[in-house]
């Protein structure tokens, strides 16, 4: 998809810049982040092995970056995201309900449309943290959900006293909503032509249910069967005043348990991930009650720096028509 550029935009830092100020939001932002959420940082995988089923489908039609691996005779998977990784590890490492971890996650998804806010390379904080049955409910998840708006506003705090012409207003005041409250307000638009019509009205919100069957048989977006309960789940967004739309920065929720995920696998048609490893375990009752979610690094850097296309805050590959509007309207790629 060829890029958008907003008509006279100039970015507000330049490249040398632009370097710093990544450094002092992932700095700043993992600090408020794992003190808010009782998170320890760990080293994670940029593979796993195929058969575990560790690996995040997504929507279940993207293509993992697959190898072999002669020396042991397995495949290995690039990762997509480690939305089931985490829930293992923290059931390995022994955490206790109230604690967690996060790491930063680098992925390909070789099938994503490119475009301003996607890039075949994704680069998020993934975290995850064990709860309580009783911590299990929707209270818990708003609870959670404004701590971590809430560390994107003190990292954008310490970011403009390092660059004060940086001038982004982070909302604390979130907003949550339903995907079949949207779907019932504007039946007649898209699921993203509704987020924005919300984010209009409401500069920050939680976009609740994603991955449920709506009342008009649609879903309002994919969301794998076996990490999330769609019941509890949903996407933290901003108004993106540059780009005059709907942000997403992060997709989390309270995972499933042994119910959520038999009923989920068999409403998605997936009863044949019951054999792997990971989900057997699961279903058995031997992991951990989580929440968690994925918080993208560079979507939340292009939101606070204020710049245009992904391409500005991350390397990556890009295609022709890309690169040469970008060339035109005077971004630069890294």
């Amino acid at each position: 998809m060829d890029a958008y550029i907003p008509s006279g935009y100039s970015p507000v830092l330049g490249i040398y810049d632009t370097q710093r100020a990544i450094a002092v939001i992932k700095r700043t932002f993992e600090d408020a982040l794992s003190r808010r959420l009782n998170l320890l940082r760990v080293s994670a995988p940029l593979f796993v092995e195929g058969a575990t089923g560790l690996n995040d489908d997504l929507n279940g039609v993207e293509r993992p970056v697959s190898f072999d691996i002669p020396d042991g005779g397995k495949e290995g998977q690039v990762v997509h995201s480690l939305a089931k990784w985490k829930r293992m590890a923290l059931h390995r490492y022994g955490f206790a309900p109230g604690a967690g971890l996060y790491t930063d996650m680098n992925a390909i998804r070789r099938d994503e449309v490119m475009d301003n806010l996607h890039s075949i390379y994704v680069d998020q904080w993934d975290w995850e943290k064990v709860i309580t049955r009783k911590e299990r409910n929707l209270d818990y998840l708003k609870a959670t959900v404004r701590d971590i708006v809430a560390a994107i506003s003190e990292a954008n705090a310490e970011l403009q006293k390092v660059f004060p012409q940086l001038d982004v207003k982070i909302d604390t005041d979130v907003a949550f909503v339903t995907s079949q409250e949207l779907e019932d307000r504007w039946p007649d638009l898209t699921p993203k032509e509704r987020e924005n019509e919300f984010l209009r009205e409401h500069h920050t919100a939680f976009i609740m249910q994603i991955g449920k069957k709506l009342k008009s048989g649609a879903i309002h977006d994919g969301r794998a069967p076996d990490y999330d309960d769609w019941e509890l789940n949903g996407d933290i967004m901003f108004w993106n005043d540059l780009l005059g739309c709907a942000y997403e920065v992060s997709s989390m929720g309270i995972r499933v348990d042994p119910e959520s995920l038999d009923r989920q696998l068999t409403e998605r048609g997936c009863d044949d991930r019951r054999r792997l490893p990971f989900h057997r375990m699961l279903l058995e009752g031997r992991l951990p009650l989580t929440v968690g979610g994925g918080i993208g690094q560079s979507r939340l850097c292009m939101l606070l720096l204020k710049k245009a296309h992904i391409g500005e805050v991350q390397a990556s590959i890009w295609d022709d028509n890309t690169i040469r509007e970008c060339a035109y309207s005077g971004v630069t790629l890294l």
